[in-house]
């Protein structure tokens, strides 16, 4: 029983080490996390994707 639990407790870590400080980018005033830096990131590449990408037309309407 030790065993699967062992092996639960490996799936359901987290895929990075939290047991750290954070990294941090600095420009001048500004600090931000490298974490929060990738989900601006991604928020910005999910909003020019859906600003560039063409709508569905519909059929048959005008």
């Amino acid at each position: 029983m030790a065993m699967a639990a062992a092996s639960a407790e490996r799936v359901l870590a987290a895929p990075v080490d939290l047991n750290h400080t954070g990294h941090y980018v600095h420009w001048g005033v500004v600090q931000i996390s490298v974490a929060n830096l990738v989900v601006v990131g991604l928020m910005v590449l999910v909003f020019v994707a859906a600003v560039l990408l063409p709508f569905p037309k519909g059929r048959g309407r005008r």
